[in-house]
């Protein structure tokens, strides 16, 4: 009998207090330690528990000053970006307390140089024993980029062009070592076969990075690639190179059909659609009862301030919305900005929210309990568990992103309530039967692109006594 698919799950929030639910850090039962490396130990130890396969941390470059052109809205009611530690420096606090989670880190491919980011996720996924992800970003707006001495954030897809040459070069440089190359012979004298570190002389559009880097091959060759980016270009990007994407839809007709889509642009990649599992997101709160997990998500949603949403809302698109009155209807608002040509993705945002008919501060509401896509799950146990096996089976994605209510409790209920059900119905793990991110999803090892002369399987090898420089021997 053929072995039942099992699902995957990742956790995912912002290493502040806020990820898609803006009330979150208002919550009664939430810990305001988010500043401290405990906190965050004690959320992968939980995650680790419940046999997650990875989590991961998003990150942006900015505080939200689009509303109002000021922060006194987005920092004063804690909207995303008001605080925001450096995920990187935080999974490292996490590995050092967890044997098997996997870890996922944001580093934009925009602000950061190739090298530095090759040389950030090779040293933790060596120091992890091989359980780290890079989650490619290109960055969101015009703050982001004045922070980096840069007065006007690169044309959406420009951006995508420079990340495919950035992914690019990072790959040279994480294969820049043989897998053989460290040698550390103590009687001979011999620390790596220089023969197998190979510069990379990367030349491109936008780059040029000499190396090789200075971290030898990962445990599990490469950190995996996961990219949440949903645009037509950011699509084709995930096709070409995401090993995990991370997908937001409101409901399962769109996931199936943002399931389908990447699968189809992996395949015109010309890689294994096989080979890339697609993660979308669900808010789920639980209650004894389901009368009782309604009223947790009623509570939930009454501590976002619509104005803290609109600031989001402004970062995402753009548009300064403090220009308008609370009470102005959305189709005004779109109206206006048709007449004046603004292009902004308001009007796709309002349209996936049915929110042609609501005010503004309606939608704020609305967007900063989920930012409007986040499907929010409340019912017990089984009931939540029922829901992930149903969208699972009609192939909604390869796995689940859980977005915490609050922290860190949101993340105990569902490890010690909802796994346990999916456990018992044969859908997820009951232990982890590998070491790597790699093991746990399923990926196997990347060979390196286009795969040079100097990492021929044919090339001879050199004894140990010729890797000693002729005048150490005098």
């Amino acid at each position: 009998m053929a072995q039942r698919r099992q699902l995957h799950l990742a956790g995912f929030f912002s290493a502040v207090k806020v990820t898609h639910a803006h009330g979150a850090w208002r919550h009664t039962d939430a810990w305001n330690g988010f500043l401290t490396g405990k906190y965050y130990q004690h959320i992968a130890r939980t995650l680790e528990r419940g046999k997650f396969d990875l989590l991961f941390l998003p990150d942006g470059l900015a505080v939200e000053d689009s509303y109002g052109d000021d922060l006194r809205t987005g920092v004063g009611l804690g909207g995303q970006g008001a605080v925001a530690l450096e995920p990187a420096s935080v999974i490292a606090t996490m590995a050092a307390v967890t044997e098997h989670l996997g870890l996922g880190a944001t580093i934009s491919a925009t602000y950061y140089p190739p090298y530095h980011v090759a040389r950030v996720f090779a040293t933790l996924d060596q120091l992890s024993g091989g359980r780290v992800s890079w989650n490619v970003v290109t960055s969101l707006n015009d703050a982001e980029a004045r922070n980096f001495g840069i007065d006007q954030h690169l044309e959406h897809d420009a951006r995508y062009d420079r990340a495919d040459e950035f992914l690019d070069a990072v790959k040279k440089l994480w294969n820049s070592w043989d897998e053989d190359a460290l040698v550390l012979d103590k009687a001979a004298g011999v620390f790596a076969d220089p023969t197998k570190v190979h510069y990379v002389d990367h030349h491109g559009e936008w780059l040029n990075v000499r190396g090789p880097l200075q971290v030898p091959r990962s445990p599990q060759g490469e950190p995996v690639i996961l990219q949440a980016g949903l645009s037509p270009r950011g699509r084709r990007f995930a096709g070409r190179w995401a090993e995990a994407v991370f997908s937001v839809a409101p409901d399962l007709g769109l996931m199936q059909a943002t399931y389908h889509d990447i699968k189809a642009q992996v395949k015109a990649a010309g890689r294994d659609p096989d080979q890339t599992k697609i993660f979308t997101a669900v808010m789920p709160v639980l209650g004894e009862t389901e009368a009782v997990a309604q009223d947790r998500l009623e509570y939930l949603n009454s501590l976002v301030h619509p104005e803290v949403g609109l600031s989001t809302l402004s970062s995402h698109t753009g548009i300064n919305l403090a220009e308008y009155p609370l009470d102005t209807p959305i189709t005004t608002i779109l109206r206006d900005l048709q007449d004046r040509n603004v292009p902004t993705q308001l009007h796709m945002f309002a349209a996936a929210m049915h929110a042609e008919e609501l005010t503004l501060a309606e939608l704020g509401r609305r967007y900063g309990t989920n930012v409007g896509f986040v499907p929010q799950w409340a019912g017990t146990a089984e009931q939540i568990a029922e829901e992930l096996i149903r969208h699972f089976d009609a192939g909604a994605a390869d796995g689940f992103i859980v977005s915490p209510a609050f922290l860190p409790g949101a993340y105990d209920e569902f490890v010690d309530q909802v796994v346990p059900v999916l456990q018992d119905r044969g859908y997820f793990r009951t232990e982890y039967e590998g070491n790597t991110l790699r093991d746990h999803l399923g990926l196997r090892e990347p060979r390196p692109l286009g795969q040079p002369s100097w990492q021929a399987a044919s090339a001879p090898e050199t004894p140990v006594q010729n890797l000693i420089p002729a005048s150490s021997t005098h």
